[in-house]
């Protein structure tokens, strides 16, 4: 290989089409949008119009709502804190909390706090403090010898101020 003999692959390099150039070009008079009508004009928006129908969006009945204030958990398993544990990464003796799940980078982000659940057998015994456990993963860690604390999730970042009022 030669430095003069390097290139792009074939077509990653195109030109750029040049739409309004005459008939001959072939993206001449209507510019390759058709003809007439409200889409080959230019600041076109009409997404969800039906021409006139009531649109899709509001012949359908809506149900429930979507609660802005919910809670987002970040899910740990008992299999993945024994993987954790067993590859070093964790310290079994000592107390696990979510900063130090999170320095290691067994979790991303926490988030709004850890939720513990079952899924794999958990041999070590730990102490470890999270937002929320299931049922099932306090059982497991207390039959490994261990201790969970469920402490309250933090707060929200917009915190009601009108509370006192």
């Amino acid at each position: 290989m030669k430095l003069n003999e390097l290139g792009d692959n074939p077509g990653a390099r195109t030109n750029r089409k040049r739409i309004g150039r005459g008939e001959g070009s072939g993206t001449g008079k209507t510019g390759g949008r058709g003809q007439k009508g409200q889409k080959s004009r230019s600041g076109v928006a009409i997404k969800g119009y039906e021409g006139g129908q009531m649109p899709i969006y509001r012949r359908l009945p809506k149900r429930g709502f979507t609660n802005i204030f919910r809670k987002k958990f970040v899910e740990m398993t008992t299999g993945r804190l024994q993987k954790a544990i067993d590859s070093g990464k964790v310290d079994a003796k000592a107390d696990i909390t979510v900063e130090s799940l999170v320095a290691v980078g067994i979790v991303r982000r926490a988030k709004d706090g850890i939720r513990l659940l079952v899924n794999g057998d958990l041999s070590a015994k730990v102490n470890i403090t999270v937002a929320g456990a299931s049922k099932g993963a306090i059982a497991a860690v207390e039959k490994a010898g261990g201790k969970v604390t469920v402490i309250e999730p933090k707060p929200a970042a917009s915190a009601d101020k009108s509370s006192d009022a």
